[in-house]
């Protein structure tokens, strides 16, 4: 026997005898402590409510160390006493070496060959359980390429695996994977084979023969209770208060009673366990619990982040949100607040869009009316006031392209000497790089160039301070380079001219947000932020 098999023994001892037939464990390790978080891992969860409804005995947890999920994974043995159907899916970071795969608790730290053991959950261990189920076995893997410091001897990612016979193995994006899962109970009557093929996006190894259909076409019924939760049930129906019932949900919180001790939690007269069951009937789907976010965000109320998970942040923002419009303070949503919430926020949104299209039609007058007086003559002093006027304005690239022909004919009357130190100011483009050359040439060929960029860069202490504060921000978004072409793509169809749309955030790119920025009334950084990123997905084009 597997050792790792072998040490579950003992830990199903305590869990209890299993009377499910199709079993399901699902682990979203997302919040890494020591390294960058897998930004979809959470969404495997989704595929929980999926598979409970089509009979499935669910194992879940989220942010799992080592011991958690050596647990949980107990669990899932015992559940699988009985002949029946097996899925696991696993997301987060996973390592590898020398034919092993792990997947790390969110608790490890720099974990070598030697300790990773101790801090993760062996790969092998799982498809040893798994193989006792041949041709009912689907494993299913997700992550992502981010950063985790590791030791000697591993290497990130999910190695090369050995599959054990009659076990489907599929691997893929987090995000992939997780939409995938939860759609299985929609290919009820489909093999293996049938499931395999509709796996895009996913890399599928092992078994994927068979006749016999993963999910019948009549799978739904709900699984039989293990008998001692049952037994709790029934000592709870007969306390039948408050704390019995959380005491349930603590001990089994995705219970085969969950819902009906919630519900009567709500009926002994407790709103906010009332509002809580509610909104956990609604099923929310992540990118649901997103566009929330974003809405609360077009509102100007501070979800604390856009990334479908409620935390406190969100629950804040949600009660505001309901005191402002009359309703009780809960933190959690009707079906109606949330449709109510929606159409306040598109309504915000074409309000906003009406507004920066008029701030933009005004600033565009002035900075016409301004190149008009000035730069359009195509003199230099002309061309020097409306960049000093306009730096980000709508000739700003004219007029430099003008400018570099008064410069290049001054670089070639100047002294050798002068245009080498300009050309070394160039080079290092810092503030000081610029004083330097005007203290060392006062009379220079190239001192309105250099006082031109001295004023571009020198800023006070307090705009300094405020555009550190506007790049940590833009760097705690921590944007996927998905997101940041996305950003560019929307600048570019609102005529702003950012560059190439290839994810990288350039002069030109800072230019059309500080552009996008003063059109719209927002801080004018040059830097995105959470307000920013949720302007633009929701601007038309």
């Amino acid at each position: 026997m597997n050792p790792h098999v072998a040490r579950l023994a003992a830990l199903i001892c305590l869990a209890g005898p299993a009377t499910a037939q199709d079993a399901a464990l699902i682990i979203g390790n997302e919040n890494y402590r020591a390294g960058a978080d897998i930004s979809a891992a959470d969404d495997a969860l989704d595929a929980a409510r999926p598979l409970e409804r089509a009979g499935f005995v669910i194992r879940r947890g989220a942010d799992l160390g080592d011991g958690e999920m050596q647990a949980l994974l107990a669990e899932h043995y015992a559940d699988t006493v009985r002949p029946g159907r097996s899925v696991i899916l696993l997301a987060g970071h996973f390592v590898h070496a020398a034919g092993e795969t792990w997947l790390l608790g969110t608790a490890a730290q720099a974990p070598t060959v030697a300790t990773v053991d101790g801090m993760a959950l062996p790969l092998s261990q799982v498809l040893a359980i798994a193989a006792e189920r041949p041709g009912g076995a689907l494993v299913l893997l997700g992550t992502e390429e981010r950063d985790f410091d590791l030791g000697r001897g591993l290497a990130p990612g999910i190695g090369a695996v050995e599959v054990p016979q009659g076990v489907t193995l599929m691997a893929g994006d987090a995000e992939t994977v997780a939409a995938f899962a939860a759609m299985l109970p929609d290919r009820r009557g489909a093999t293996l084979a049938e499931i395999s093929a509709a796996a895009e996006g996913l890399t599928v190894t092992g078994f994927r023969g068979g006749y016999e259909a993963f999910l019948s076409a009549t799978a739904g019924a709900p699984a039989p209770a293990l008998d001692a939760e049952a037994a709790f049930w029934r000592a709870t129906s007969a306390i039948a208060s408050r704390a019995a019932y959380q005491a349930y949900l603590d001990r089994y919180p995705t219970g085969a009673h969950a819902a009906d001790a919630r519900a009567a939690m709500a009926a002994l007269g407790d709103p906010v366990a009332q509002a809580r069951a509610t909104e956990e009937a609604l099923a929310l789907t992540r990118e649901e619990r997103r566009q929330i976010q974003r809405d609360l965000s077009i509102l100007d109320i501070d979800p604390k982040g856009i990334d479908g998970l409620f935390g406190a942040g969100s629950r804040n923002a949600i009660a505001a949100w309901q005191k402002r419009n009359g309703e009780a303070a809960t933190g959690f949503l009707t079906a109606a607040q949330v449709s109510t919430l929606g159409a306040q926020a598109a309504r915000r949104a074409a309000e906003l869009e009406a507004e920066a299209a008029a701030r933009k039609a005004e600033q565009d007058r002035q900075d016409r009316l301004y190149w008009d007086q000035t730069g359009a003559a195509g003199d230099e002093a002309g061309l020097r006031a409306y960049l000093k006027r306009y730096p980000d304005g709508l000739f700003a690239e004219l007029a430099q392209e003008r400018l570099a022909v008064f410069e290049d004919a001054r670089r070639e009357e100047a002294a050798a000497a002068d245009r080498a130190a300009w050309d070394a100011a160039v080079k290092a483009g810092t503030l000081k790089s610029y004083q330097d050359y005007l203290a060392a040439y006062p009379k220079g060929a190239f001192v309105e160039e250099a006082r031109q960029k001295v004023a571009e860069l020198s800023v006070t202490p307090d705009e300094a301070a405020a555009l550190k504060r506007a790049e940590a921000q833009e760097a705690a978004l921590n944007l996927s380079p998905m997101m940041r072409s996305l950003v560019e793509q929307r600048l570019a169809a609102l005529g702003l001219k950012p560059g190439p749309t290839d994810g990288t955030f350039d002069a030109d790119t800072r230019r059309a947000l500080r552009r996008y920025q003063q059109a719209r009334g927002l801080p004018v950084t040059g830097y995105v932020n959470q307000q920013t990123v949720a302007r633009l997905l929701v601007d038309s084009l």
